[in-house]
């Protein structure tokens, strides 16, 4: 009796794994459209100090654009360098440490987030360089975003 449950939840555990398997696979072969460029400026973080609530506001909307893009591990931490530079640069390096760490957790491609690296594209999506036909569906969102 014990080892025919075993085996049945053995089987529903193989189904639900290839359903899920598949719908990623699904996913992944039929919607790789990236869908336009959104920015939540600094995520869950402030967008500034009390004084100067959108102080290192620019830093995260460039950064989110890179996030938005997605690419490789490398451009991931290229591009979080850049953050904290830039919010460096604004005076506030101790700031700039707290947010290089709450993204390297954060933004990992693996979580289903709204900012996560590459969030422009269908999930998952994780660390993969932009291929030239991804790259002219970005280009072209940025020329209709500018034309707008």
């Amino acid at each position: 009796m014990l080892n025919k449950i075993n085996k049945s939840y053995f089987k529903y555990g193989i189904g639900v794994s290839l359903f899920l398997i598949a719908g990623a696979l699904f996913n992944l072969s039929f919607n790789d459209d990236i869908v336009p460029f959104t920015s939540d400026g600094c995520s869950v973080f402030p967008d500034g100090t009390l004084q100067h609530q959108q102080l290192w506001l620019q830093c995260c909307t460039a950064h989110d654009f890179d996030y938005w893009q997605g690419g490789t591990y490398k451009q991931r931490q290229d591009s979080d360098k850049r953050l904290k530079h830039c919010v460096e640069q604004v005076g506030q390096p101790q700031i700039a440490e707290i947010m290089l760490a709450g993204i390297r957790v954060g933004g990992s491609p693996y979580f289903p987030t709204t900012y996560r690296w590459g969030y422009g594209w269908p999930y998952p999506r994780g660390y993969k360089a932009l291929t030239d036909s991804e790259i002219s569906k970005i280009e072209i969102i940025i020329k209709e975003d500018n034309d707008n």
